[in-house]
């Protein structure tokens, strides 16, 4: 691991790189408001995922997380066990990720604003991006889609007061990313392209399709949705919500979003964490996206999360 020459104290952290590496470098902003609503939210959560969020980025392109820097703005009121605890949540999302604070900022302001610039490692030259994948390459994600939509929905309705509803919550407020399958992908050189799911299956692989100039084509059946517990959501309760549509446009999920050309599928079996992937589609040469189901296939449109279309 490069050196700090010079960390937290001065203007700026100084590292040294060994030539053997490249730094994947991202900055990421998480305000109350828009992200997270400190009145709901706890702030361990806010801490914590803050710092999986901007990390979700180095994963995606097969890097280590290294170091962070933070902005930090804050109200007084947010001052003592409101700050304590969200740096608690902080430090144990550092101990997750193996990531060191270098450095950062902090000042005052009306809400809470956090901005965390993330640095990460990985061998150089193979750094993945959203531009290789082709024509006949399988699709994959990791984990259940939808699980941190259907957490953001459980708050939304008051629900995280009953019992037995952490599993169904930690999505939302303590994410997990799969940091080890996305440094394996990279450093075998399985996948073509890579991502995040951050905000919606149907927006992100629009993303990843239009920066490799490709299509797809998903089938409804092999995604893996999450499901809303029938004790919670009953039949007749209005606004119930869609397993297929959480999977499809929910997001805060920061699972991966992947593709394998079908010669190297056996090898992906071998991947740390393999019992979470799903195959849920193929790459196609035209430039559009596909939902195929119940007997029928239909242009699939982007419409996960957008902070300037917010209703």
């Amino acid at each position: 691991m490069p050196a700090v020459r010079l960390g937290i104290g001065d203007d700026s952290a100084i590292l040294s790189p060994n030539g053997r590496s490249d730094w994947a470098l991202s900055c990421d902003a998480f305000l109350e408001g828009v992200h997270f609503l400190a009145k709901i939210h706890p702030p361990d959560s806010v801490g914590y995922k803050s710092l999986v969020r901007a990390a979700s980025d180095l994963i995606a392109m097969g890097a280590s997380p290294r170091y962070f820097l933070m902005t930090l703005a804050l109200p007084a009121s947010r001052i003592g066990t409101w700050l304590d605890t969200f740096l608690g949540g902080m430090a144990r999302s550092a101990r997750f990720l193996g990531m060191r604070l270098i450095g950062g900022d902090t000042t005052k302001n009306h809400s809470v604003s956090i901005s965390i610039t993330v640095l990460g490692e990985v061998s150089r030259g193979c750094a993945l991006t959203r531009s290789g994948a082709r024509p006949g390459d399988l699709i994959y994600v990791t984990g259940k889609l939808g699980r941190a939509q259907l957490g953001l929905e459980l708050v939304r309705r008051n629900l995280p007061q009953r019992t037995g509803l952490q599993d169904l919550l930690r999505q939302h407020l303590y994410p997990r990313i799969p940091v080890k399958l996305g440094e394996w992908l990279a450093r075998n050189q399985i996948a073509t392209a890579m991502m995040d799911i951050s905000d919606g299956l149907s927006t992100d692989l629009a993303r990843l399709c239009s920066a490799s100039r490709v299509g797809a084509r998903i089938e409804a059946r092999r995604l893996p949705c999450v499901a809303p517990p029938a004790s919670l959501f009953p039949a007749t309760i209005k606004r119930t919500p869609n397993p297929l549509l959480l999977a499809l446009h929910g997001g805060d999920d920061y699972g991966l979003l992947f593709t394998v050309p079908p010669q190297r599928s056996k090898r992906l079996q071998r991947a740390p964490d393999f019992s979470t992937v799903t195959c849920i589609g193929q790459v196609t040469s035209g430039r559009k996206i596909l939902l195929s189901g119940d007997g029928a296939t239909k242009l699939l449109e982007a419409r996960g999360w957008d902070p300037f279309n917010r209703k």
